[in-house]
């Protein structure tokens, strides 16, 4: 149930494709030993893509923060959900084509990159498709006014459905708030660009290249997924928002090819854990689930444990249909 790999990662995947938050930085802080692999991975010939589900800063602002944080990064390695977005509607109105935006800057520039002109005006009769995104500035009375016209018939485009947002003053909704809110008004849902649908992931490969993609994310339910969607392998990092309970809960479709504590992961094989005995082993650990708590013993690496956890809890949720207790587990070096 877990990918395994005799050789490192990176020397298997020509294109590293990374979530941002939880994954390079955490509260707009660099993770420890991040930009040192970056630089690494990009030394050995890996092409190296940033993905982000927020819509509302240009990829050159992404590309510029990350720069700040001591990442190597360049506009044409970031890729966002707005230019996703804008690769869905050029594709289906062709080049010039008007379309109204809901959403910040990210959204016009991106449409703009793709040949199609934004219209910021909701009451816009020139427009033939509308496209939103995060905008912590929309209009109430746009949003009034776009819900109409979708429901009236005018095509939609989200860049996303995520339904919250990390800010500084901590965890707030995000636009898939906004998307249900539409969609419940006037009964359409939108094509979405953002993970996990595949038009993200898919337009990071057509920009940045690569023949054997990975994805590196630290959500289930956008980075793993969008992998899985688009049929290429994943690693998930422990360091954001995904911890132990939600791990052993994973079901199939949110399950990662490998998982590992940090992104140091890229960087070693991936040993498969085995099954004897009702019990769950792998380098030095012994995992397993009685009377529906899932106990760990041994010892050895923190990736490891993380490794046998995982297929444990998973054996015992297929066949129960019952998450595993996992409250009595401590994890390595937390």
């Amino acid at each position: 149930m877990l990918g395994e790999s005799t050789t490192p990662l990176a020397e298997v995947h020509d294109l590293v494709m990374l979530d941002l938050d939880g994954v390079v930085y955490v509260s707009g802080t660099a993770i420890e030993g991040v930009p040192e692999r970056l630089d690494r991975l990009v030394a050995s010939g890996v092409h190296v893509a940033f993905v982000t589900n927020n819509a509302s800063r240009p990829a050159a602002t992404v590309a510029d923060n990350l720069v700040r944080l001591g990442v190597r990064a360049s506009a044409t390695d970031v890729v966002t959900s707005a230019q996703a977005a804008a690769r869905v509607l050029v594709d289906r109105l062709g080049p010039g084509s008007r379309v109204l935006v809901l959403g910040g800057s990210g959204l016009v520039s991106a449409l703009e990159e793709l040949g199609l002109v934004p219209e910021t005006d909701p009451e816009s009769s020139e427009v033939t498709a509308i496209v939103t995104g995060y905008g912590p500035d929309v209009l109430w009375k746009h949003v009034m006014r776009a819900a109409v016209r979708i429901r009236d018939g005018l095509p939609w485009v989200a860049s996303n459905t995520d339904m919250s947002i990390p800010t500084a003053y901590g965890l707030a909704p995000g636009h898939g708030v906004l998307v249900k809110t539409l969609a419940d008004f006037s009964g359409v849902r939108p094509t979405v660009a953002g993970k996990p649908s595949p038009p993200l992931l898919e337009e990071t490969i057509r920009r940045v290249g690569g023949d054997r993609p990975l994805m590196v994310g630290d959500r289930l339910d956008t980075d793993i997924e969008g992998a899985r969607a688009v049929g290429v392998d994943s690693l998930l990092v422990m360091t954001g928002v995904t911890g132990l309970a939600e791990l052993a809960a994973a079901t199939p479709r949110l399950r990662p090819t490998y998982v590992a504590a940090t992104t140091e992961g890229l960087f070693t094989a991936h040993g498969a854990p085995q099954h004897e005995d009702g019990r769950t082993l792998l380098g030095g650990w012994e995992a397993g689930v009685t009377d529906g708590r899932l106990g760990v013993e041994g010892a050895g690496s923190p990736d490891d444990w993380w490794r046998v956890v995982a297929v444990a809890a998973w054996s015992h949720l297929d066949f129960s249909g019952t998450p595993a207790d996992t409250s009595s587990l401590t994890v390595p070096g937390a």
